[in-house]
């Protein structure tokens, strides 16, 4: 019914910028308190940022608040991650989903940070 689509991960170096998008298909998620997880590798999933359906309030990891932040676009149907001074400690997997997982886990995205 829906299918999450993570994108822009990639290779950053320490200090560097990268910004995650999300797209989910079958229907809108603008109804929906959206967030981002990672999992690193050995780790369990973690929650990394939330945010409401208006976008009036969002929420952050400890680890990140500071340099991420979360945004959502629903006339288009997008969530994204502006993921400012990198860290090594950011590589992982990066995943969008409600906080309470409403959805099937899409295959994530790629983040990888270099020292």
């Amino acid at each position: 019914q829906v299918r999450l689509v993570e994108s822009g991960g990639g290779l950053a170096q320490a200090g560097g910028s990268l910004r995650l998008s999300c797209t989910a298909s079958g229907r809108a998620f603008s109804a929906y308190t959206m967030g981002w997880f990672r999992r690193a590798p050995g780790k369990e999933r973690e929650f990394v940022a939330s945010i409401t359906w208006s976008g009036a309030s969002t929420n952050y990891a400890d680890s990140v608040k500071g340099r991420f932040t979360i945004s959502r676009d629903n006339a288009k149907n997008t969530l994204y991650l502006q993921m400012n001074s990198l860290k090594p400690e950011d590589t992982a997997v990066y995943y969008c989903n409600t906080p309470a997982y409403s959805f099937h886990w899409g295959q994530g995205t790629q983040v990888t940070v270099s020292s």
